[in-house]
């Protein structure tokens, strides 16, 4: 009769511990993931319970072939998995003894926004919600043009985001003005969004903000009186050039049966001319991150250098060292490419496609040049800096800003620049400066064609600077 009780106490334990009924647990929330990056879809064994011999499954509940991993006889079997999570899922191997069937989904994609089934042991199972977010760009700020009364139309538009942002615009006391015109796309990178306002006020700042469930960025840009005036007077000019090129090449073409060849190539200059002339459009890039995106490493290239500039052992500084050392001397016989009249230096850096862009620290210096050259430019004697042969710089001289163009143009500037960021657009032909701590724009040459590698260029003036304070690379961004 013991042996009896002991068996049937035996039998009775078995049977208790195969009805003991465990949960699998998760969040309630839909689970937030950034395209790019890692996420975690939580599931969970209730009341803690080692999960290493069970069989773990997840599943897409809205895909067919909805396999994401499986895990079973200690082993991960993926073979039916579908192709576009392989080599992307993992369960966290260490943890299966306590329970923690989650599962790590890496270089998160759109494609994965769905509906999870987390299954354990066949017999009970968690759907976890996932929702992914993609950032696009920052919020980008443009001026296009002004309306009778004297209104000015800001576009302010972002590219690249899903699902569908908030895009809004505020003024300088945070209260959210209407947008006039509102342009919304959506292609396969995300959501394109494009806001309109006028404003009136001449001198204030307003701002366009992007928001994203948990994620905003927010543009900011800052009008004033003297600003709009100079954009009003370039708008006028404009219109007027972009007239009397057009009445030359009719003028051009009412000739040209006497002067085919004459008159066909001076159409085609004309035409350039225009074509330049509407193309032109003044961009105020208050987003420097956009551009530092771009950011290049430049060293200078004491082989080109002046014989009166010293340069940094690091590549980095330059400043005009008032004598010709036994070094450059030396330097300047084995090589040919230097400057002899101009004292200025080349980047050792050429580009010959895409974007890029560099800052140059000017704080203390009276008399400078920045910008880009082609590498084959003429180093020797007086130079005209101007596109035509092959610079496209600004300059500070006597206390004045210039942009040395094909015609020099004076700039005024409200404040004076610290530091200068250069941008470049290789296939554009873009050229723009930056004032970097101002956040203002300082010139841009537009429908320019580059040929040949751009080298960045930095220049002290002629003959001589008695000023010593250096121009410096900064890499602090």
């Amino acid at each position: 009769m013991k042996i009896i009780y002991m068996t049937l106490l035996i039998i009775s334990e078995i049977t208790d511990s195969r009805s003991e009924q465990y949960n699998v647990v998760g969040p309630t929330d839909p689970v937030l993931a950034v395209a790019g990056e890692d996420v975690i879809l939580p599931c969970y064994i209730k009341p803690n319970s080692s999960a290493e011999d069970m069989r773990v499954e997840w599943y897409r509940l809205d895909l067919q072939d909805s396999v994401v991993h499986l895990y079973q006889d200690h082993k991960d079997r993926n073979t039916d998995q579908i192709q576009s999570y392989s080599g992307r899922t993992k369960l966290f191997k260490q943890e299966l003894q306590t329970g923690n069937t989650s599962l790590k989904l890496s270089t998160v994609q759109v494609s994965d926004e769905g509906l999870y089934k987390c299954f354990v042991q066949s017999e009970s199972w968690y759907i976890v919600n996932v929702r992914v977010e993609v950032v696009g760009t920052p919020p980008l700020i443009t001026i296009d043009g002004f309306d009778h009364s004297g209104g000015v139309h800001l576009h302010c538009e972002i590219k690249g985001w899903y699902p569908e942002p908030e895009l809004v615009w505020l003024d300088r006391e945070g209260v959210t003005l209407k947008s006039e015109a509102t342009d919304t796309h959506r292609d396969t990178d995300g959501f394109r969004v494009k806001h309109t306002i006028t404003v009136y006020n001449s001198d204030s700042k307003y701002h366009c903000r992007v928001k994203l469930r948990h994620h905003m960025l927010e543009t900011e840009i800052i009008t004033s009186s003297k600003m709009l005036n100079s954009l009003r007077l370039f708008v006028i000019w404009t219109s007027v050039a972009v007239v009397f090129s057009v009445i030359a090449v009719i003028l051009i073409a009412a000739f040209i049966h006497k002067h085919r060849d004459l008159n066909r190539e001076k159409m085609k200059n004309q035409e350039e001319h225009s074509l330049l002339l509407q193309r032109q459009k003044i961009i105020i890039p208050y987003v420097l991150a956009r551009f530092r995106k771009h950011a290049v490493t430049v060293t200078l290239n004491p082989y080109s250098a002046h014989p009166r500039l010293t340069v940094s052992d690091d590549g980095k500084q330059v400043r005009d060292g008032n004598t010709r050392s036994t070094e450059v001397n030396n330097r300047e016989k084995e090589q040919s490419d230097t400057f002899d009249e101009y004292l200025a230096v080349l980047g050792k850096e050429g580009f010959s496609s895409g974007c890029f862009y560099f800052e140059v620290q000017v704080t203390g210096q009276t008399e400078w040049d920045l910008g880009v050259t082609r590498e084959s430019i003429n180093r020797k004697g007086r130079i005209n800096l101007n596109p035509v042969i092959g610079y496209w710089t600004v300059q500070l001289r006597d206390g004045e800003y210039w942009a040395c163009d094909s015609q020099p143009v004076s700039l005024s500037l409200s404040v004076d620049p610290q530091r200068v960021g250069v941008f470049v657009d290789y296939e554009e032909g873009l050229v723009s400066f930056y004032d970097v701590e101002d956040r203002s724009h300082i010139y841009s040459f537009t429908g320019q064609y580059f040929s040949e590698k751009l080298c960045p260029f930095f220049g002290l003036g002629y003959d001589w600077n008695e000023n010593s304070a250096p121009l410096i690379i900064c890499n602090d961004f």
